[in-house]
Order: C-alpha cells, then structure tokens, then sequence
C-alpha cells in the first residue's frame, strides 16, 4: 500500500488544518462506517489532525508533514494505493481521493 500526496494537497492541509514544519500535528487517514468511496460501500475514508500520531502501518513526510495510515486501519486500504490531491476547480473546499489497484488482493 502506497500513499502518496501532491504539493498542492500538503498545501491546503497546512492551510486548512494548522499542520506544518513549525507543528507537531500529523494527518491520519482511517476508513469510517458510513459513506461511500470509489472501492467501498458503506464506508468513506476519514482523516484526522492527530498531536501524537504513533502505531504507523504506513507513513509520509512530505515538505515537514507527517501522513500516515495506523497499522490497525490498513484493512481499509488494502489492495490499493492511494493518492490525496487538492484541485479548486474540483472542489474548492476539500482534497480529493484517488484509489489505484495495486494487486495485493
């Protein structure tokens, strides 16, 4: 499982969610009850400004940024990887989420 995020979404997560290299707060991505993504009915993926993030299955720093996915939440992600960008044209209120195959299903 890859997780990979673009310059302009770290962008918007500083700006939008008080992240940065001058914090100590990290973004955790998990899967929440509830909602729908591109792969999975009845969930939706959830993210979270976390002030001690710990427990990393997978992890990025990008631009003095930590992203990470808990060990215990890989099971949501597992057979894709998964890319967070930020487009204002898309959605000039939120990141957006692209689910890739990866085979490990």
């Amino acid at each position: 499982m890859k997780l990979q995020i673009t310059d302009a979404a770290v962008k918007w997560f500083e700006d939008e969610m008080n992240v940065g290299p001058d914090q100590s707060a990290a973004i955790r991505f998990y899967g929440k009850l509830y909602g729908r993504t591109k792969v999975h009915h009845g969930f939706s993926i959830a993210l979270a400004r976390e002030l001690q993030p710990h427990n990393f299955g997978v992890k990025v720093e990008k631009d003095g940024v930590t992203f990470y996915i808990e060990e215990d939440d890989l099971w949501f992600f597992k057979g894709y990887d998964l890319d967070v960008d930020y487009d204002p044209e898309k959605d000039p209120d939120n990141v957006q989420y692209e689910w890739t195959e990866n085979g490990e299903l």
